[in-house]
């Protein structure tokens, strides 16, 4: 058979010839009348458009069929759009917004996706004049669809849904491609700067439950960007200025005055801070000398430099217990680094004449906010919408981010919304140019669904935490005799991943946006969304191979030359659950909600579990235990699953280990 595009280009150009002389033979009539066209001429131009719009389509299914060749795996959701957005322009004209709804079908047996844009366009239609059935409008759209590889066949059901069933042959390309290539990220328009500023711990403050969801977010976030091929800054905007460090200044010097030479053994900083700041609350004298601190640390004298450096550097080594234990790297700016360029925000704002005095502060009202920012307080220092207004500005004008995302708490949102409404009416950013969002999420509770406190009422260290967390998943992992068939180093390993892959995915497997509850023994769970369920699914799938006496050289060799033939149900199922990792991640792009990945992990672990209980991949002799008959395609569809579970791991920040 020909190519398709050449055969159409052909006729394209002989038709055109003939346009041109049926034209010329028009123009050349010496009648006084208008002529009236030839029907020749109308059939020609109307196959011609045809033809035209024909051929676009086709230049654009051997591009996507040139796509598979490519080592990105191709979001099987974007391609049914592209197809679907020609065919709905071409039965629909008169509609220059007409919707494109394309999403999987919840029920297999009605196909695999489902367009549903029919509906919305007859109302649309209806709103013009014009009354069609939704119906109608779908068959239209099924008679305008180009040749395609991706859709096997499509029908109608019930007020105009148009159910899509997907070529056999194009998902085992795509799955093929995933085997033979690995998992690649989805072609990338352009490399986009992304900075994100999550963590955000205060010095002389320990970390406490409260900084673990946006520790644990703001990085797997990061982790997604990075995936995808964005430039990513990870920015831990540090409370490292201000008042609360004149008294602990001036503790130091009274408790430890040879600072200058010995380095202070200051091991509790939080009880050193607690301490400083009694004296500062009940002592006059020490809150005149604190504020006098304040005063030299601004003024940069060496002296005060040296104490504050000295009591961040203790903070930042117990920050950094924190972030080993969870694997977050992470470049901490604290607020001490805007410090001049917060001097030139006050300077524009006031040139612009944006600035006014409210009771000797410095405040600025953006249009539609109630609420003010305070710029400069009545002493004529700074205040956190200071710091945070140079810290955008900084990020807009000398990183050049395209994205900015901010990973707080729910309560700062009014906040950022204030910061967000001053950066565009100052002209810092245009939000249909730069992408500048807060991230919000809830808080952490405690099994009495009251905020997470210790049983005193503090505050949760995150140490303590963690620590207990290790304690209670070596205990599980007893439990299961794990210590009995693993050396110290292998369950050491186990133990690490189970409790902090637990944690993270306790975190993560809920939307930000709510407030969950903390509990060491649902985490734990090795049924249901949890991580250690999945954890130990994925030790399952990877053994297989092993079973089987099958290493990666032979697996590779194996995807080469195997086709995917996908003929069982719980296969197909499979093949096209894995194939819908692009079209997850392209969503979580767009809400940044990441429990989307946790449900389609926990999704595609179930899935599997069909598949293996229904389809056989290792065939023993029951009597020798002797391995006598594999399928390598089943095989293959079990690398393919584990391959994307490992990537949906990393994303998340979570170490799946072989042997668990």
């Amino acid at each position: 058979m020909g190519d398709p595009v050449t055969g159409y280009t052909a006729r394209l150009q002989q038709q055109e010839q003939e346009i041109q002389s049926l034209s010329a033979e028009i123009h050349n009539l010496k009648t006084p009348q208008n002529p009236s066209p030839s029907p020749r001429l109308d059939e020609l131009r109307e196959e011609n458009s045809r033809l035209k719009y024909r051929l676009n389509i086709l230049k654009r299914s051997l591009q996507d069929d040139v796509s598979l060749s490519t080592k990105s795996m191709i979001n099987i959701n974007q391609q049914l759009q592209l197809i679907f957005a020609e065919a709905i322009r071409a039965s629909c004209p008169e509609l220059d917004d007409a919707p494109l709804a394309v999403t999987p079908n919840q029920q297999a047996k009605f196909g695999d996706y489902q367009c549903n844009s029919a509906m919305s366009m007859a109302q649309m239609l209806k709103a013009k004049g014009i009354k069609v059935n939704p119906r109608e409008i779908a068959e239209k759209i099924i008679l305008n669809l180009p040749d395609n590889e991706v859709i096997q066949k499509t029908e109608i059901a019930g007020p105009g849904f148009i159910n899509i069933h997907l070529k056999r042959t194009f998902v085992s390309k795509l799955l093929s491609n995933l085997l033979m290539n690995g998992v690649q990220p989805p072609p990338l328009a352009n490399r986009k700067k992304v900075v994100v500023d999550f963590s955000s711990p205060n010095i002389a403050k320990e970390m406490h439950v409260g900084h673990l969801r946006s520790t644990i977010i703001g990085d797997s976030m990061c982790r997604l960007f990075e995936f995808l091929g964005y430039d990513v800054l990870r920015l831990n905007h540090v409370g490292d200025w201000g008042t609360q460090f004149g008294m602990l200044i001036a503790h130091l010097q009274d408790k430890f005055p040879d600072y200058l030479t010995v380095s202070p053994p200051i091991s509790d900083l939080q009880a050193f801070y607690k301490e400083s700041k009694k004296r500062f609350d009940e002592e006059a004298e020490f809150k005149r000398r604190a504020y006098q601190c304040v005063v030299r640390l601004q003024s940069k004298e060496p002296e005060f430099i040296k104490a504050w450096n000295l009591i961040c550097d203790v903070s930042r080594r117990e920050f950094q217990k924190v972030y080993d234990c969870l694997n977050i790297h992470i470049l901490e700016r604290g607020e001490s680094f805007y410090q001049e360029l917060m001097t030139q925000v006050v300077k524009e704002f006031e040139e612009r004449g944006l600035l006014q005095w409210d009771e000797g502060r410095r405040i600025v009202f953006c249009p539609g906010q109630s609420v003010p920012l305070t710029v400069v307080k009545s002493d004529g220092g700074f205040t956190y919408d200071t710091s945070d207004l140079a810290a955008l500005r900084q990020r807009v004008y000398e990183e050049k981010a395209d994205v900015i995302i901010y990973v707080t708490d729910s309560g700062q949102a009014s906040h950022f919304q204030l910061v967000f409404a001053a950066a565009q009416m100052i002209g810092w950013y245009d939000p249909q140019v730069t992408r500048v969002e807060h991230a919000g999420f809830g808080v952490v509770l405690g099994e009495d669904k009251k905020k997470f406190k210790t049983r005193s009422g503090d505050t949760v260290r995150l140490m303590d935490l963690l620590e207990e967390g290790l304690k209670r998943s070596m205990d599980k992992l007893k439990d299961k005799d794990r210590d009995k068939v693993l050396s110290h180093d292998e369950l050491i390993t186990a133990q690490r991943s189970v409790a902090f892959g637990c944690i993270k995915y306790a975190d993560l497997c809920h939307n930000r946006i709510n407030d969950y509850v903390f509990s060491f023994d649902k985490m734990l769970d090795d049924r249901g969304n949890t991580a250690a369920y999945l954890l130990y699914a994925f030790t399952r799938i990877r053994s297989i191979a092993r079973l089987a006496n099958l290493d990666d050289a032979v697996l590779k060799r194996a995807a080469e030359s195997t086709e995917l033939l996908l003929d069982h149900e719980k296969e197909w199922k499979l093949g096209k659950c894995i194939l819908r990792f692009p079209e997850i991640l392209q969503k979580i792009l767009e809400d940044l909600l990441l429990h989307t990945l946790c449900d389609f992990l926990y999704e595609l672990a179930t899935t599997f579990t069909e598949f293996y209980d229904s389809c056989y991949c290792v065939e023993k002799d029951r009597q020798t235990g002797e391995v006598i008959k594999v399928n390598m395609c089943r095989m293959l569809l079990c690398e393919a699953t584990a391959a994307i579970m490992a990537k949906g791991f990393e994303i998340l920040g979570i170490n799946p280990v072989h042997r668990m």
